[in-house]
């Protein structure tokens, strides 16, 4: 039996909670607990979460580390409106928190062995530049 890659663990959970927030978004504003009866306006909020949901699907890099910057605004509501509300919708505004802790976290885990990648090659750019720097001055 093959050991699990974490960075798929942290992919899946990513691609999970993202949806989660997604539908929970939606439900949230249409159904379970609106500003006002029948639905309101705020539904709206649940648009910006389609725009990094097929490059995260997709493993972007770029998309997975904008995303995971956006997603903060979303924490930040649930937390207004955990602290601010009552009821249902102190219970949905947790589950947000708890979607968005946990995209960000996945995310930003996911994205790790990536900067490292990017920190050495960069790193590598700098000290080979510096020789060639040095070997044209050697020369002059």
């Amino acid at each position: 039996m093959t050991k699990p890659n974490p960075s798929d663990l942290l992919h899946r959970l990513a691609v999970t909670s993202l949806l989660g927030l997604l539908v929970l978004c939606i439900l949230w504003e249409l159904v379970l607990a609106p500003l006002r009866p029948g639905g309101s306006w705020m539904i709206i909020k649940a648009l910006p979460l389609l725009l990094p949901l097929s490059g995260t699907i997709r493993r972007n890099i770029y998309t997975m580390q904008w995303a995971s910057m956006m997603i903060l605004l979303y924490f930040t509501e649930g937390v207004v409106r955990a602290w601010s509300e009552r009821g249902m919708s102190q219970l949905l505004a947790s589950l947000e928190i708890l979607f968005s802790t946990v995209f960000f976290f996945c995310a930003i885990f996911f994205l790790r062995p990536y900067k490292r990648a990017a920190k050495q090659l960069a790193s590598e750019a700098i000290q080979k530049a510096a020789g060639q720097k040095s070997a044209t001055s050697d020369e002059s």
